[in-house]
């Protein structure tokens, strides 16, 4: 399988998808929880999910997320930050507005799901392998 050579070592190719792809399934779901806590309809949801998922293709984009897709403080905090300032600025920009308590939730909610997955599997990566017993 091919492999991305940068900093300490080889970075497959799988694991910059799983990274890009799960956080554009995340954003999706954002959007998604959004529209039905709100009792809205899913028809509207590409309105919705546009704005954010373009802040997180700008912060991949900028960030060169690629390089370090699963790193918590620089790569995640940017795509995190991206995200979110990307997408409120990008709804204003369109005229669908942003109140502050929306802003408010967004920033938790994105921070949960974009900088938690990278916790976990930071936690997974560090954890040791466990070992089977030896049979007696």
């Amino acid at each position: 399988m091919a492999s991305l050579h940068i900093g300490a070592g080889p970075i497959p190719r799988s694991s910059i998808i799983v990274a890009g792809v799960l956080d554009a399934v995340l954003v999706l779901s954002f959007a998604i929880i959004g529209r039905l806590s709100h009792g809205e309809s899913l028809a509207g949801l590409g309105v919705t999910l546009w704005p954010f998922l373009g802040g997180l293709i700008i912060g991949w984009l900028l960030l060169r997320a690629w390089r370090h897709p699963r790193d918590i403080v620089w790569t995640g905090l940017g795509i995190w930050l991206a995200t979110v300032a990307g997408g409120l600025l990008l709804r204003l920009a369109s005229g669908q507005g942003v109140q502050l308590s929306f802003a408010i939730v967004t920033t938790i909610v994105l921070g949960l799901f974009l900088l938690g997955w990278r916790a976990i599997a930071a936690l997974a990566r560090r954890r040791p392998p466990q070992r089977m017993p030896s049979p007696a």
